[in-house]
């Protein structure tokens, strides 16, 4: 019986973690290096990586000298992540739409980790609960795929093979939301995931933005922090106070 929520139920399985396990590292490493060079975060500000999964990021922005504090729905995810913790680098288990009780010098929501839910209105509530959680000249990040481009670009059938299994990866665009089926068979039983994300492009974001009463500081379209070019930018990253 699958779960109300896709992104419950597929994040705390193996198989997204198989599936994903060759993601780009020096990349993310790339991106948190100049990000955080950008907002001149001082050495020791408080930042907060949410949701974190099993803490890629999390765990590079403390080796900068950050005091970072991952949070993932998955408990999965966290009960790996606690395996890293220090003094200054912390896990939990917490829910995005919740509010936060504690304010940090900057948020960071990284790869296209936001857009889960049906209502908007869930997205506005993650949003305003982020806002309530910073300083009051603390920075949100949020990183999320440049859905123009990928319109334009859609693959809309792969196959991927990882760890001996054998991924067939269906992708269309429906009704605002950007649908990832991923179907196979691994120790003789079949299995079936959906990614959805909303149709996330500048004008929504910057809606969404404005009705929170975020001030949007800067675009960029990748993580050299290029500028963002619609047609062409591979990310959506926008900076806001």
């Amino acid at each position: 019986m699958k779960t109300k929520d896709w992104f419950t139920e597929w994040f705390n399985t193996p198989y997204y973690h198989i599936l994903y396990k060759n993601r780009n590292n020096s990349d993310a490493q790339l991106f948190m290096q100049n990000i955080t060079r950008f907002l001149g975060l001082p050495k020791g500000a408080h930042v907060a990586d949410l949701p974190c999964g099993k803490g890629r990021h999390s765990i590079f922005l403390n080796s900068l000298g950050y005091n970072v504090t991952g949070g993932d729905l998955s408990e999965k995810s966290i009960s790996h992540a606690k395996q890293f913790e220090n003094e200054t680098l912390r896990f939990e288990v917490w829910d995005m739409r919740d509010p936060i009780d504690h304010q940090y010098d900057a948020i960071f929501n990284l790869f296209t980790s936001f857009g889960y839910f049906e209502d908007d209105q869930e997205d506005l509530k993650v949003l305003n609960s982020i806002k309530k959680g910073l300083k009051k000249d603390g920075f949100f990040v949020f990183d999320f795929l440049n859905a123009t481009k990928l319109e334009a670009t859609l693959v809309k059938e792969e196959t991927k093979i990882v760890d001996d299994i054998t991924f067939y990866i269906q992708r269309e665009i429906k009704e605002g939301f950007i649908i990832k089926n991923i179907s196979f068979t691994t120790n003789g039983a079949d299995h079936s995931y959906t990614e959805r994300v909303k149709f996330l492009d500048l004008p929504k974001m910057t809606s969404f933005f404005n009705k929170v009463g975020f001030q949007l500081v800067e675009i960029f379209g990748d993580y050299n922090l290029s500028t963002f070019e619609k047609n062409t930018s591979d990310r959506l990253i926008l900076v806001a106070k």
